[in-house]
């Protein structure tokens, strides 16, 4: 995994040796599929001065919660089921809500952590880094500034493929993407349709998409392109 680079930190930023906040306890949601996940996180939470005010495991509740209590700060995993992370993202960083997002999730980072900023996320960190990242990046995050992986702040290439198959594959929107990695998992149109709560002929449109803008010719040549990127 590449180092993490903090924006706009100055000089200072690491001058404090205590994981205890300084602060009155910021309010954190937690949004993701995953029990464990979201006890780990809790627990952690908890154990450094945070107050962990609710808790949910789909997009839809996440944007009702986020509504009803207005944390300080929600931990997003991407990968979620209903109304998927990056458009949970979209939804919560307009003006009238100003929301910080810090993604926690398992997605590569080199596909997914540039279109978490592009959408309005505050920081991004990958789950299968230490959890002293994640400390960091909320401190961060909750000072006003932003925490991701070093490429998102360049042209992003995937050392993975060829750069022109790369290069399709960062150009497909976010809800593509999404889809993309549905089926690379081996989920049926009906089974996307159901979690992503669209139809199963736009599933299928998504589909047809796909196949065109990655220059495939079926589900295999996908499933092949998503697993050679990292996307599964």
């Amino acid at each position: 995994m590449p180092s993490l680079l903090r924006l706009g930190y100055g000089a200072g930023s690491e001058n404090s040796n205590s994981d205890k906040l300084e602060w009155p306890m910021n309010k954190v949601l937690i949004v993701d599929d995953h029990p464990v996940i979201r006890l780990a996180v809790r627990m952690l939470m908890e154990r450094h001065g945070y107050e962990v005010i609710a808790e949910t495991d789909n997009g839809v509740d996440a944007l009702q919660l986020t509504r009803e209590y207005a944390p300080d700060i929600v931990i997003l995993d991407i990968g979620i089921p209903r109304l998927d992370g990056l458009e949970v993202i979209a939804r919560l960083s307009t003006p009238a809500v100003p929301i910080k997002v810090l993604v926690l999730t398992s997605q590569a980072p080199g596909h997914f952590s540039m279109r978490c900023m592009q959408a309005g996320a505050a920081g991004y960190v990958c789950k299968q880094q230490d959890l002293t990242e994640l400390l960091s990046a909320i401190k961060a995050v909750l000072s006003g500034y932003s925490y991701f992986p070093n490429q998102a702040l360049h042209s992003v290439r995937s050392s993975l493929g060829n750069a022109s198959e790369a290069d399709m594959v960062n150009r497909l929107s976010g809800r593509e993407m999404m889809v993309l990695q549905q089926l690379a998992r081996g989920k049926s149109n009906k089974e996307i349709a159901d979690g992503m709560f669209l139809s199963n002929k736009t599933v299928s449109t998504y589909k047809t998409r796909l196949l065109l803008k990655l220059n495939a010719r079926s589900l295999v040549d996908l499933i092949e392109l998503a697993q050679r990127n990292g996307l599964v």
